[in-house]
């Protein structure tokens, strides 16, 4: 059972590992939103998340003799590092299984603390299964990442926190992967203060724990879609279930398109780096009905690796309108190319990129075709742009919108 005791027990402890993440009062979000918005900065963890909390309190309560047999888990990556540095910690072998779509950077962390890594599977969830045949071979003690009351426990010290530097906060905002840190902190919320409000954030496309909550039980997904990998969950824990169920007053699903955008905004703004999973709850913001209240969301982790990250930063500025593509028909003729790249200048675009194609006609002379990569200030402008080189007798076509070339 997650009792108060517990809870209090587990805040204690987390702090021989866990660094401050003092709250982060968000002007930007909150003029953004209506609301007083602050961010909790898990990513700012020595592990790159919060993960480390409950994994450490876990492992804390085994026997000296559970320790040494070994302890093995499943994650896709930021559970792995938590448990790797807390058994690093007691000096005890951990074996991680991770799935094969795990982010290089969380791979070679997890390593870097002593654990021997394994991959497999494409999912969490496949990955899980095999950890469970590797625990029941190896006499190991499992440590789930999520379906573990005590791990719960742990990772629900971050609303103590929240509670001690801001106790008069109205609602907060956590991610839902499997349902271990929702079920943590809703449920020491509800201790601390009854009537607070807390939502839970899933990605439209794991969306697991919504349809468990429709359907009134554990159910699971025929698949799972999602950038948020950290969060690419088909079934959420059964243990865990009925916290959720008691204590999550409501849940919020957001579009993979929306986490994009929002990693560009946290970058610009707070200059802080938030993996997808991390900014469910920043998507969420603009999901909520209320104004004026003091919300508070957590930002679960930042390990991100250098791959994802650019392919984040472009995309996010395809849906900004910051970066776009499109193609003219020109006469293949001295002085045309000239021509397009000034019409481009006198509206104050940018030009990255060209691409002259002469042979998409059999005529070359009656057209060619140019493929342009322009940088532009925002939607207005790009559509400017657009109109300039209408206006010229260009008729511009867009090429693939979500990508650069």
């Amino acid at each position: 059972m997650m009792t108060l005791d517990k809870f209090e027990e587990a805040s204690e402890k987390v702090k021989e590992v866990v660094l401050p993440t003092n709250l982060i009062y968000s002007e930007y979000f909150s003029a953004q939103t209506g609301n007083k918005v602050y961010f909790k900065p898990e990513n700012m963890q020595y592990t790159g998340a919060y993960k480390v909390r409950g994994a450490y309190y876990k492992i804390s309560t085994l026997s000296e003799e559970e320790r040494k047999k070994g302890l093995v888990t499943a994650s896709a990556g930021n559970h792995a590092q938590g448990v790797a540095y807390a058994a690093k910690i007691y000096n005890a072998p951990a074996t991680i299984v991770m799935p094969t779509t795990t982010p290089l950077l969380k791979v070679n962390r997890t390593k870097s603390y002593g654990a021997d890594v394994v991959l497999y599977g494409s999912v969490y969830d496949e990955a899980c299964q095999y950890a469970l045949k590797l625990t029941e071979e190896k006499g190991a003690t499992f440590v789930h990442p999520f379906n573990d009351e005590t791990v719960a426990t742990g990772q629900g010290t971050i609303a103590m926190e929240i509670f001690k530097e801001l106790p008069t906060v109205d609602i907060i905002l956590v991610p839902i992967g499997g349902g271990g840190l929702a079920a943590g902190v809703s449920t020491l919320a509800k201790f601390l203060n009854p009537n607070i409000k807390v939502i839970g954030v899933e990605p439209s496309g794991a969306n697991c724990m919504q349809a468990s909550l429709d359907a009134g039980e554990v159910v699971t997904l025929p698949k799972v879609e999602t950038i948020a990998d950290g969060t690419a969950v088909k079934t959420p824990g059964d243990k865990v279930f009925p916290y959720i169920k008691k204590n999550i007053d409501e849940i919020i699903a957001v579009k993979d398109e929306e986490l994009i955008v929002n990693f560009l905004d946290i970058i610009e703004n707070h200059k802080m780096l938030v993996e997808n999973s991390g900014l469910l709850t920043v998507a969420a913001l603009k999901h909520l009905k209320c104004k004026g209240k003091k919300v508070v969301s957590i930002l679960s982790g930042g390990n991100m690796d250098i791959i994802t990250l650019s392919s984040v930063v472009q995309h996010g500025l395809i849906e900004r309108g910051r970066v776009f593509t499109i193609s003219v028909l020109l006469p293949d003729r001295p002085g045309e190319l000239v021509r397009v790249a000034n019409v481009i200048a006198g509206a104050n675009g940018n030009i990255i990129r060209l691409e002259h194609n002469q042979f998409v006609s059999i005529n070359r002379n009656a057209a060619v075709e140019l493929t342009i990569t322009i940088e532009a200030f925002g939607h207005e402008h790009k559509q400017q742009i657009i109109e300039a080189l209408e206006k010229e007798g260009y008729k511009p076509e867009s090429k693939n919108p979500t990508a650069i070339y």
